[in-house]
């Protein structure tokens, strides 16, 4: 039985975020929000990463009311946010509790899933992130950073979403924020993480190298959402 394939669509987080400085308005997002709820998207990304930021420093807007306001807009699609782990959307660490307030904040105002990384692939600031999504009944997506080196290898990376399983994500992402993953590691990596670890894979790249549509396709090929 084939199995299904999905779309998430980022245009109103990673979209603005890559090519607009993360500038686009609530008031911008509102004409293509009921458009995007109706094309049977698998979530859409809208909030988390530099979208609060710029919400509150260049276009003074109030983040959770974005995320109130879109949630009405586009009711039928979850809602999926990026989150930093321990360091929220920042690029400092935070105690316990204020992560756990944030998730809750989040959660409380209509966020779906949570995807959530560490720059550095750091499984121990993720843990109350995770565990926080769990108990207010969210999906948390455990995603794996990738990049290259001599250590950052797919029995590296398949070992990290086995741990990410184990601390209670109910699927696995893989993150190629720079757009330098090649067809064929996309493949195997894909490959690899269904049958070691056996949850959802989800792969998000990007253009930068001109390798995108070819990732998505092998990823797609081996096994992704």
């Amino acid at each position: 039985m084939p199995i299904p394939v999905a779309f998430n669509n980022t245009v109103l987080r990673d979209g603005h975020q890559s090519l607009a400085a993360t500038r686009m308005s609530t008031a911008q997002m509102f004409p293509a929000a009921p458009i995007l709820d109706e094309l049977g998207f698998h979530g859409l990304e809208t909030w988390g990463g530099a979208t609060i930021d710029s919400c509150l420093r260049f276009l003074k807007e109030n983040p959770f009311d974005r995320l109130r306001a879109l949630k009405k807009a586009a009711p039928k699609t979850p809602q999926i946010m990026l989150l930093r782990g321990q360091n929220i959307v920042q690029y400092t660490s935070f105690p316990d509790d204020v992560a756990e307030a944030f998730v809750r904040a989040n959660a409380a105002a209509g966020q779906d899933v949570f995807r959530g990384f560490d720059a550095l692939n750091d499984t121990r600031n993720l843990r109350t992130a995770i565990r926080t999504v769990w108990e207010c009944g969210k999906h948390a997506r455990g995603e794996i950073c990738y990049t290259t080196s001599p250590v950052h290898t797919i029995d590296a990376f398949v070992a990290m979403g086995v741990e990410l399983k184990d601390m209670g994500c109910q699927s696995i992402g893989i993150k190629d924020m720079v757009g330098i993953m090649r067809p064929r590691i996309a493949y195997d990596l894909v490959r690899q993480l269904k049958a070691k670890v056996g949850l959802p894979v989800v792969l998000h790249t990007h253009e930068t190298a001109g390798l995108g549509a070819a990732a998505y396709l092998a990823g797609v090929e081996a096994g992704s959402m």
